[in-house]
């Protein structure tokens, strides 16, 4: 393959934007040290990467999970609960059990008097020192 063009990758990925993103990335990661799966062919790093798409030696799908878990600041692990949480929760639910329910009423508004108190709020006072 001389030259890569875009129809070559569409058809691995199919929408264009998705793929620019996955092949800025994978030229990210070839700029930091990665192994490529081809030859380079004194290509640079973003036709290296637009390359590996097209060849399809890289899943486009593990790719994009590597982009994504890249960008995420913070990541969630799942870890099980402690015996004393679940003892908690257990008492928790039981004592609610026990209680009567109440009948939990709400204030209703109608439109007209939400916007009849809307325009008797009086804007703050401007002041010169600001």
């Amino acid at each position: 393959m001389a030259r890569v063009t875009v129809e070559d990758c569409i058809d691995k990925v199919e929408n264009r934007f998705e793929l620019v993103l996955l092949a800025g990335h994978r030229a990210r990661q070839i700029s930091q040290g990665q192994p490529i799966t081809i030859d380079r062919d004194n290509d640079k790093n973003p036709v290296v990467a637009l390359r590996e798409i097209a060849d399809e030696t890289l899943s486009p799908g593990d790719l994009k999970e590597d982009l994504i878990h890249s960008l995420q600041k913070h990541v969630e692990i799942d870890e099980p609960e402690a015996e004393g949480q679940s003892l908690i929760a257990d008492a928790d639910a039981a004592e609610s059990a026990d209680a009567p329910e109440e009948n939990i009423a709400f204030d209703r508004m109608s439109e007209e008097d939400l916007l009849a108190g809307i325009e008797g709020l009086v804007p703050p006072e401007k002041s010169d020192d600001f």
